[in-house]
């Protein structure tokens, strides 16, 4: 099947129950950490290990500012639809589009409501979205509609600490976070949001951070699991 141009766009419309997002002073700062070399360093290993393992038509969701689009491997994947509700993020993520090995198209389209056929995607990649979705439980059950029977989900999130006088921390700082870091929620159980998902073979592995700095944060306020399901069927 002939897919859609390299760097090609589209739009959708989010329903009226999602709220518009737009946070440009986020976008921002968020475009500018991800392609420091700390930035890089911290996160390329969650990158590889979701959108380095994706294959075939693959839906990326949350796509921020394209960081993952150089992880996809064109040996292994068809193409990628990604979505974006911010169209701030979507100005970075053009740039990225266009310099990536597969091709990518991009859709201003919430997490709730994709606007993708049932079964169409062999996996879907997800990487620090969930914190910051407005309805984590509906986003996860569009993903389920829109992945293949036997279809991957690739999955990276900073969760909830299972201390608990951390995650009393986390959950004290939700508020200010909410507002500083477009919507992000430091204190979401993400895990659990998949079990409950419908999706089957679920993995949970803790990443280990690059650095003892960052190792710190492994047991603080920015646990990151990486997680891997499968749609049953297939």
């Amino acid at each position: 099947m002939q897919g859609p141009e390299q760097g090609t766009e589209r739009h959708g419309t989010a329903p009226e129950s999602v709220p518009v997002v737009n946070y440009p002073g986020f976008a921002r700062a968020f475009a500018r950490m991800s392609n420091s070399e700390p930035g890089r360093q911290t996160f390329e290993r969650l990158r590889r290990q979701t959108a380095g393992r994706a294959r075939g038509v693959t839906l990326e969701v949350g796509a921020g500012g394209g960081p993952n689009f150089a992880y996809y491997d064109p040996a292994l994947v068809e193409r990628v639809e990604a979505t974006e509700p911010d169209a701030n993020m979507l100005r970075y993520a053009r740039e990225q589009a266009a310099q990536a090995r597969v091709p990518v198209t991009l859709t201003q389209a919430p997490a709730e409501a994709l606007p993708f056929a049932d079964e169409t995607f062999d996996t879907a990649v997800v990487t620090l979205v969930f914190c910051s979705v407005v309805d984590p439980a509906r986003s996860m059950r569009e993903l389920a509609r829109t992945l293949k029977p036997g279809g991957r989900l690739l999955m990276a999130e900073h969760v909830r600490s299972e201390h608990a006088a951390i995650s009393a921390v986390q959950s004290a700082l939700a508020p200010i976070t909410r507002r500083a870091a477009a919507n992000c929620h430091w204190n979401r159980d993400t895990a659990s949001v998949v079990r409950q998902s419908g999706l089957t073979e679920i993995s949970v592995t803790r990443l280990r951070y690059p650095s003892a700095w960052y190792s710190a944060l492994e047991d603080g306020l920015l646990p990151i699991l990486l997680i891997e399901a499968r749609k049953p069927g297939g």
